[in-house]
C-alpha cells in the first residue's frame, strides 16, 4: 500500500516537472522572438532615419532656395562692354605666348615664368631653310648617249659588261633606254681616267620593288682596272656611291690606300619605289677630291675628300638587287667642268651648250633642259640691258635643208621659253639656225654628233 502511494507521488512529481519544462521552453522562445523583432525594428528605424535625414536636408535646401527667390531670378545678358572685355581676355589668352615672351616686371626684367609657360604652350617653332641648286654641268662634252641610234634589243658597243642588258622603249617615257636586267657591272669605255673637274649626268629608273636587301645601284670610282667589274668587296683605292630605291637610301664607301675606311648612309626620298618615285635624274660633280651628288635638284651628298688617290680614277655602273627588277638608263652625259657658263655670256660675250635637249626631229624641249634654261633666264632677267642672239645647230643626220629648218625652229623654241618662262622681252632676243653647216668636229661618231647638237648664245 505504501509502495503504491510512493509510486503515485513520484508520478505526479514527474508530470509537474514536465509541465514546468514546457512552460520554461515557451518563455525562452518568446524572449528570443521578442529580442529578434526588437533588433530588426531598431535597424530598420536607424536606416529610415538616415534616409529621412538626407531627404530632409535636400528638402530644406530646396525650400531655402525657393524662399530666397533664386529659382525666379533671370540670367543677365552681357552688355557690349562686358563682351568686349571678354573678347579682350580671350585675345590675351590666345596671344599669351607673345605677351608672355615680352612681359616685364617692375624692374624691367622679362617674366621668366610667363615665358616658360608660353614656350610650353606654343611648343618648338619650325625653322625653314631654302637651299640652292648649285650644280653646273661641264661645258666640254666628252661623251653623250641617249641610245636613239641603236635598235631595240641591241647593247651599246661602247660599253662592256659581265651581266646583261639591251636597249628598250618604255611606255609613257620618251626616247630609248638601256635596260640593265641582271646583277653585275657596266663599264662605259669613254668614261675612264676621269678629269679632276668633271660632271656626269644621267636619268635612271626602276620597274619593280627590289626589296631593301643588298647594295642596290652603284657608282664605282676606282683607281684599279680589275675593280671595274666588281659589285662588292672593293679594293683599296676605290670609292663607291650606293643608290638604293628599295630602301630610299643613299650611301658612300671610301676605301683609301692610306687611312681608315669611311662609310655612311643618307635618306633618299627622291628615288623611292615604295612611294612611287621610280625615275630620277642624277647629277654628279667632281672637283678634285670633292664629290657632290644631286637627285633631281636636291643635293644629297657632298664629301670634300671622296677621291683620296693621286692616280686616275675609272668609272663603272653596277647593280646588286635581291628581287628581280630592271634598271633603266638614258641621257648619259660626261663632260669636263670648266668656267661658269651662267656668267660666260656676260664675261666673254658668247657660250654654247649641249644641255638644251629636244625630242628627235622636233623642236619640243625636254624637261631635263630646265636647269640650264633657268640659269640663262636668270642672267637675262638680272641684266635688263643685255640682248642676245640664239643660234641652233644640228648634226649631219638626215636632209641638210630639213636640218636647217629644224635648227631655226629650235632656236625659236628656246626664245619662247625665255620670254614666257622668265618674262624676257621678245625684242631683246634674236634667233637663227645653222643646221649642220658649222660643225665642231668631223660629225662621224655618235660622240661627235652629240657635241654638234648644240644651242649657241651670242651677246649683242
Amino acid at each position: 500500500m505504501n509502495s503504491l502511494k510512493l509510486f503515485f507521488l513520484l508520478g505526479c512529481l514527474f508530470m509537474q516537472l514536465v509541465v514546468l519544462a514546457q512552460e520554461e521552453k515557451k518563455n525562452l522562445l518568446k524572449r528570443i522572438t521578442e529580442k529578434t523583432k526588437s533588433t530588426s525594428e531598431q535597424r530598420a528605424e536607424n536606416t529610415g532615419d538616415k534616409i529621412g535625414n538626407k531627404i530632409g536636408d535636400k528638402a530644406d535646401e530646396a525650400i531655402d532656395s525657393l524662399l530666397s527667390g533664386a529659382w525666379f531670378k533671370k540670367k543677365k545678358k552681357p552688355n557690349a562692354d562686358s563682351e568686349k572685355n571678354q573678347g579682350k581676355n580671350k585675345s590675351k589668352e590666345g596671344n599669351s605666348g607673345k605677351e608672355a615672351s615680352g612681359s616685364k616686371d617692375d624692374n624691367g626684367n622679362e617674366d621668366a615664368e610667363n615665358t616658360q609657360k608660353a614656350m610650353v604652350k606654343n611648343g618648338p617653332q619650325s625653322v625653314g631653310a631654302v637651299g640652292k641648286f648649285d650644280f653646273i654641268a661641264g661645258e666640254k662634252q666628252l661623251y653623250f648617249d641617249n641610245f636613239d641610234r641603236l635598235e631595240v634589243g641591241d647593247f651599246p658597243a661602247e660599253m662592256n659588261t659581265n651581266a646583261s642588258g639591251e636597249v628598250v622603249k618604255l611606255e609613257n617615257k620618251e626616247g630609248k633606254w638601256l635596260r640593265l636586267s641582271k646583277n653585275g657591272s657596266f663599264v662605259p669605255d669613254a668614261m675612264q681616267k676621269l678629269p679632276e673637274n668633271c660632271t656626269i649626268e644621267f636619268q635612271v629608273g626602276i620597274n619593280a620593288d627590289p626589296s631593301n636587301n643588298m647594295s642596290g645601284f652603284g657608282l664605282n670610282f676606282t683607281t684599279l682596272q680589275e675593280d671595274l667589274m666588281k659589285d662588292a668587296f672593293f679594293s683599296k683605292g676605290t670609292s663607291i656611291v650606293y643608290l638604293h630605291p628599295g630602301a630610299a637610301e643613299a650611301g658612300i664607301f671610301i676605301n683609301p690606300t692610306n687611312g681608315p675606311e669611311i662609310d655612311n648612309q643618307i635618306k633618299m626620298p627622291q628615288w623611292d619605289v615604295k612611294a612611287g618615285e621610280q625615275f630620277v635624274k642624277v647629277s654628279i660633280w667632281r672637283q678634285k677630291g670633292r664629290l657632290r651628288v644631286y637627285m633631281n635638284e636636291d643635293k644629297i651628298i657632298d664629301v670634300p675628300r671622296f677621291f683620296t688617290e693621286t692616280s686616275s680614277y675609272g668609272f663603272a655602273f653596277f647593280r646588286s638587287f635581291f628581287n628581280d627588277c630592271d634598271i633603266y638608263l638614258t641621257n648619259l652625259r660626261y663632260a669636263v667642268a670648266g668656267a661658269d657658263t651662267r656668267n660666260k655670256l656676260l664675261t666673254e660675250g658668247r657660250f654654247s651648250t649641249n644641255e638644251i635637249l629636244f625630242d628627235v626631229n622636233s623642236d619640243k624641249i625636254k624637261p631635263e633642259s630646265n636647269t640650264i634654261l633657268s640659269d640663262i633666264g636668270k642672267i637675262l632677267a638680272e641684266n635688263a640691258t643685255v640682248s642676245v642672239k640664239i643660234i641652233g645647230h644640228t648634226d649631219n643626220d638626215g636632209d641638210a635643208a630639213a636640218n636647217m629648218v629644224l635648227s631655226k625652229k629650235r632656236a625659236e623654241a628656246v626664245k619662247m621659253r625665255l620670254v614666257y618662262g622668265f618674262g624676257i622681252e621678245e625684242a631683246r632676243i634674236q634667233t637663227d639656225g645653222k643646221g649642220a653647216s658649222v660643225p665642231l668636229n668631223g660629225n662621224k661618231t655618235p660622240e661627235e654628233k652629240a657635241i654638234n647638237r648644240r644651242v649657241e648664245f651670242i651677246k649683242l
